[in-house]
């Protein structure tokens, strides 16, 4: 009897996730004709990024007269970020409901007792930094050198040569 109810429960399961494949499959096309514009200097400078955040658009206001290329440079990066985070909230309204239906299915460890959760171990996404390249911000994180310790110093043996009894 218990074997029926994980014979019924599994063929659900595989019912359910090629329903979420025929969806995703959909969302995807639908994700790769977004588009997002972003807008800086009183949208006199304008960058439309493509889904996949790449810049395929930008745009000039004639009336750009007097403003240094520091500023505009600067105005080209707001709008391009602007157009990222635009495009962020798209795709992330895009996928909700792939989201939401994939929430609601059960886990493996639901159905099998004593496995663990380990959709708890995948670790937060960290957000990318948005600071010019040499920004203090990332000379901050520059200094996470990686470093062992546990190393054996190799000085007196000849490079080139290894010995069996090295191992």
């Amino acid at each position: 009897m218990a074997n029926e109810s994980i014979k019924a429960e599994l063929a659900s399961m595989i019912d359910e996730f090629q329903q979420q494949m025929r969806v995703l499959g959909e969302t995807q096309q639908k994700r790769a004709q977004l588009m997002a514009t972003g807008y800086a200097l009183q949208k006199r400078v304008t960058v439309v990024v493509n889904a996949d955040g790449t810049v395929i658009e930008t745009k000039f206001d004639e009336d750009l007269e007097g403003f240094s290329l520091p500023e505009l440079s600067k105005a080209v990066t707001e709008a391009a970020q602007a157009a990222a985070t635009e495009l962020a909230r798209k795709s992330s309204e895009l996928t909700a409901p792939f989201q939401e239906r994939r929430g609601r299915m059960p886990k493996m460890s639901d159905l099998i007792e004593g496995l663990p959760d380990l959709t708890k171990r995948i670790p937060e996404a960290i957000p990318a930094s948005t600071a010019p390249p040499n920004s203090p911000e990332r000379q901050q994180h520059g200094d996470h050198v990686m470093t062992f310790t546990d190393v054996e110093d190799l000085d007196d043996i000849t490079p080139g040569r290894i010995r069996a009894d090295d191992w």
